[in-house]
């Protein structure tokens, strides 16, 4: 193709906090229009003539495809694509690419700070401090709160692609066993059921997507059979997890202590009940696992990748 793409970009806030360099984005298009966000009823207007549509969150469906001919390339500045009608993008003929891989270190190194986190009882002792406990205690050291060690322990790990890979390189650095479990409807040789899986381990992450098979993939029967004292992480999807009966493992003891990065609902605009049950053996942070300034510049780089491969007519990260 030797014409240049013109391109904009609809929601850039959601991922460049004026801390990233765009040039590759810019230099890749013949020209970038940039908007900070866009609602539903800007997404047309936007498009417009543009031949390139870059979307983190905003959603691109058929009407908007019907509603601007001239689309040709949908870039994806993240992994997920359920913003993003492909069916449409098919019967419209027009390429969709994502961006993958680009958050493994820094989800990675996310996933085992909530871990230390938890099982140091890291916020316990920062509010202890805050309070001054410290400062009043007869001793030189604050030991109110049962401290454990990573090493020894055994982490299950459900959803074994590339992020759950370095989780575990990671957890062995720290002395951890590691084992891998089945998904539901993936069932491999040599990796145990969840059922199975589930009384052996000290700590559970998921890394796996979301799909009809693991939402709620975690439910009461599943914690139940978790050993007590014993530790959920939870860096993938939200939907992974039955938030109420998280919650009443937390609060019965069961449940040694959780670490979320993600939610049923985000932004938790409706009142979720983990967040407005104060519990010291849980940890909530808000999808932040995969915001490291590097990750978030590597993904403006594929972005430019993604439109050099179109370009040449050699699509990488294709989706379609």
């Amino acid at each position: 193709m030797s014409e240049r793409l013109t391109a904009v970009f609809l929601d850039q806030a959601s991922l460049d906090k004026d801390d990233l360099d765009l040039s590759p984005l810019s230099q890749a298009a013949g020209t970038l229009t940039l908007y900070s966000a866009t609602t539903p009823e800007q997404v047309v207007d936007r498009i417009g003539n543009h031949q390139v549509a870059v979307t983190n969150k905003v959603v691109i469906d058929e009407a908007t495809m019907q509603a601007c001919p001239s689309l040709r390339l949908i870039l994806i500045a993240a992994t997920g694509t359920n913003n993003v009608d492909l069916q449409a993008a098919r019967r419209h003929g027009i390429s969709v690419c994502n961006c993958q891989a680009y958050g493994t270190p820094s989800v990675a190194q996310h996933t085992i700070m909530l871990m230390l986190v938890l099982i140091t009882r890291f916020e316990s002792y920062r509010l202890a401090v805050n309070r001054g406990d410290w400062q009043r205690s007869s001793q030189f050291c604050l030991l109110d709160y049962p401290i454990g060690e990573l090493a020894g322990r055994t982490l299950g790990i459900l959803g074994y692609g590339e992020l759950g890979q370095a989780v575990g390189r990671l957890a062995e650095a720290f002395g951890m066993t590691v084992m891998v479990g089945a998904l539901p409807g993936r069932e491999q040789p040599g990796r145990p059921s969840l059922e199975n899986l589930l009384p052996q381990v000290d700590v559970l992450t998921l890394h796996c997507p979301l799909t009809d098979l693991t939402r709620n993939l975690i439910g009461e029967q599943e914690i139940a059979r978790m050993k007590p004292g014993s530790l959920l992480i939870n860096a993938g999807r939200g939907g992974l997890i039955d938030e109420l009966a998280l919650l009443n493992g937390l609060q019965s003891g069961h449940l040694g202590g959780a670490a979320l990065d993600v939610l049923t609902e985000e932004p938790p605009v409706h009142r979720n009940p983990l967040l407005e049950a104060d519990l010291p053996n849980l940890v909530v942070t808000p999808h932040s696992a995969w915001g490291s300034r590097e990750a978030r510049q590597r993904i403006v780089i594929q972005l430019a990748e993604n439109i050099k491969g179109y370009e040449r007519g050699a699509p990488i990260r294709s989706v379609l």
